[in-house]
């Protein structure tokens, strides 16, 4: 059976109360760069969107901060600069960057085993929800390329507080699932997303897939790093998820 019909009826199974069977914990994942290969056309499409606002920083530096919430990320990369920007020049930069990443969108891929991860959790009676720091605006397009509907469980930026290292997203996942935050594993690829998982009380699991060292996400509170979602996948017995042989 392919990734795709193996993952289609993933958005109504999430719909309905999940057994938990297994008493696995609930999994909430970072989006890009964890599940889908976007990092990289996030860090040009900021290199773009800084160039247009008259500002040069190494791509590099960018993909640093690639991860946090765009206001935060803006007030980053100003200090790096030594530029003061403007609430108006800050919210144009994240337009820009929105417009230049939108063109990019058919050069993003599913991560290494992310459907086949879905549908695994899904299959076994697991709770999962995505939680990302970017906005439905450049998130929902690529729902489609991981083989989900519309309605699966996710957090935008749009519909919290304050997006990571804030807790917000993380928070607001685990009661859309209904399940206690201390009870949940989050995934991310970036310090971002760990140290985010830390202040929400929840286990944090890294993927080396968005572009940072195994140490750096150990350091950031990783209990365990993997490759990529396919690497996890292998591993799901590590993280109490029981699946059929």
């Amino acid at each position: 059976m392919s990734s795709i019909s193996k993952t289609e009826n993933m958005t109504n199974s999430q719909s309905q109360p999940a057994q938990n069977s297994n008493h696995a914990p609930a999994f909430l994942f970072d989006f890009d760069g964890t599940l889908i290969d976007s990092v990289y056309q996030h860090v040009l499409a900021w290199h773009e969107a800084l160039l247009k606002g008259g500002i040069e920083l190494s791509v590099w530096c960018i993909h640093r901060r690639i991860g946090m919430s765009g206001g935060l990320m803006v007030n980053a990369l100003s200090r790096e600069t030594d530029r003061r920007l403007t609430k108006a020049e800050g919210t144009q930069l994240q337009q820009w960057h929105a417009e230049a990443y939108l063109r990019q969108l058919k050069q993003v891929r599913p991560l290494p085993g992310a459907r086949d991860l879905l549908a695994c959790l899904t299959k076994s009676g697991t709770k999962w929800a995505i939680a990302t720091s970017g906005r439905m605006l450049t998130a929902g397009p690529n729902l489609s390329i991981l083989g989900v509907g519309p309605d699966v469980p996710i957090i935008t930026r749009d519909q919290v507080a304050r997006a990571k290292p804030d807790p917000d997203v993380f928070l607001a996942a685990a009661e859309l699932l209904k399940v206690p935050i201390t009870s949940s594993i989050v995934v991310g690829d970036s310090v971002w997303d760990l140290l985010a998982a830390r202040r929400a009380g929840a286990l944090g699991v890294g993927l080396l897939s968005g572009g940072y060292g195994r140490e750096e996400l150990e350091r950031a509170g990783a209990y365990r790093v993997y490759n990529d979602p396919a690497d996890l996948l292998r591993h799901l017995d590590e993280m109490g998820v029981r699946t059929e042989s």
